[in-house]
Order: C-alpha cells, then structure tokens, then sequence
C-alpha cells in the first residue's frame, strides 16, 4: 500500500518493522511516539488478543491509541492431515466427544491467535481437543503436514497450496461467507458451529492526540488506496478482503474483539506465564 499511500499523501512513507514480544515493542514505539500524524502503527489481531493475555502491557490498548482505518479481514482455516479419519467438521466433533482430549491440534505458541482459534472453536462446539504449542506457525503448519499432529488452524494464503495438493484437509473456514480463494470450504456457521469468529484484523492506529485532521485525512486516503482495483486484488490473493471504514468502526471493532477475546482467554484459562 506503501507507494500509494505517498503519493495520495506527497510524503515519502518509510516502513519500519518492529517484531518482538507478540507485537508490544513496535506497539510501544508508537504509543510513545508525538502525536503529530507522521507515525502510525499498523498490526493485525494480535493488539485485540494482548489485553485479555497480557495484564502488564507498557500501553493501554484503547486509551494509547486514535483509531485510522480497519484495513482489512482475514479468515482462519481449520486444516486436517488427510489420513484423519473425519472428512467433514460434524465428523470432527463426533471424534471429539467420543474421546475427549484425544485430539491434538498445533499452534503458533501458548497466546498465539491459532491458539485462541483452536480454544474458541473447543467453547463453541463443546469439545476438549488439545492443544500443542510449536514455536511458530510454520512450524504448526508443517507437523500437520508431516502427521506429527492432525489439527491446526491456518492463514489461507500458507494452506491453499497444500489444500489444493491434496495434502491437508480443508474442514471449515471463519467469517460470515465463503472465501473467494477456496469457494469450496464451508464456513463454521455452514458446518453447523456458529459462533467461531477468529479471522484475523488489520489495522491503522496513530498515537492518542493525534489532530483530528490528521487522522481523517490518513482514513481518506487509506479508504482510496483500499478501493484500488490492484491493490484490491493483491490483497485477495492473500486471502483478505479489503475493509476501510470510518475510524469510529475501527474503534467498534476493537472493543468488540478485546471483550471477545478476553472472555475467551479467560474460559480456556489460558496463561503464558
């Protein structure tokens, strides 16, 4: 969006990533940064999750931060080895209840989102499938592969591939409708499990005391590049649907998903201490 974005602005747009600590260090950076409209923060669901998981954040995530735009909404995956004897979602949470705990599903880490997606679909269904932590989701993604474990919950841009190759299992997809890149994947509500929203948000954030003016005339152009058939399409192809919006329903949006979250941390006492 970077090239866009300047020359709607005439400002040369310089990205910085800040990786670390789930997010916190370059969330921190920018909270502590002036509030003058020259530095913003962009992160996905992470910044919903972090309140309910961790209590001590160096910031507060709603009062640090002047909502800009919701960029955009992606799905998350429920992905199976193929030699997993269910072949549908129903199927799934028949093997669950028949022995409960006896499924494994892998993760990203204890506190990863696909932690929480795995955690939230166990509430929504009624189930106990367990949970595995890997260092990473790529390393989650590739013991499903390989069958050290028959569950996780994925990106649909990793899974596509592997999907269409035959070597996972597509079982079902968050968000309120099928995902254009895999049209064939019921979504959870289809599958019989509502309830089970974990599609990953991103996000445009500046620091709290922002001027007004500044953060309309970033959401403006934010909302123009979004609407950019190429980059519309490029954001497709990873599996997001562009959002854009006012940044009152950004703020909505993450009051509604910190509450979500938080609840949903609480309920699977899940710690990563």
């Amino acid at each position: 969006m970077a090239p866009k974005l300047s020359a709607l602005l005439g400002q040369q747009i310089v990205v910085e990533n800040k990786p670390g600590g789930s997010s916190i260090i370059g969330t921190q950076l920018v909270a502590q940064s002036a509030p003058n409209g020259y530095t913003i923060l962009m992160v996905d669901s992470t910044f919903m999750i972090n309140p309910g998981l961790r209590p001590n954040l160096p910031y507060d995530s709603v009062k640090s931060f002047d909502p800009v735009v919701h960029l955009a909404a992606g799905p998350v995956i429920l992905v199976a080895n193929p030699s997993l004897p269910a072949k549908n979602l129903q199927e799934l949470i028949a093997m669950a209840k028949a022995k409960p705990g006896s499924l494994f599903y892998g993760s990203g880490g204890n506190g990863a989102s696909t932690h929480l997606a795995g955690e939230l679909f166990n509430l929504a269904a009624g189930v106990k499938i367990s949970h595995i932590p890997y260092k990473g989701t790529g390393e989650a993604f590739a013991a499903v592969i390989s069958n050290q474990v028959p569950l996780t919950f994925t990106g649909i841009s990793s899974a596509r591939p592997a999907i269409e190759g035959g070597r996972l299992r597509a079982l079902a997809v968050t968000g309120a409708h099928r995902n254009a890149a895999l049209p064939d994947v019921p979504t959870f509500a289809e599958a019989g499990v509502p309830g089970v929203d974990s599609s990953t948000h991103w996000q445009i954030l500046a620091p709290k005391g922002t001027p007004r003016n500044a953060v309309l005339r970033l959401n403006k152009d934010f909302n123009i590049v979004l609407a950019d058939p190429d980059i519309k399409k490029r954001v497709a192809a990873l599996g997001y649907e562009p959002i854009g919006g006012t940044p009152e329903d950004l703020a909505a949006l993450d009051k509604k998903e910190i509450a979500k979250w938080t609840e949903v941390i609480k309920a699977a006492h899940i710690s990563i201490q």
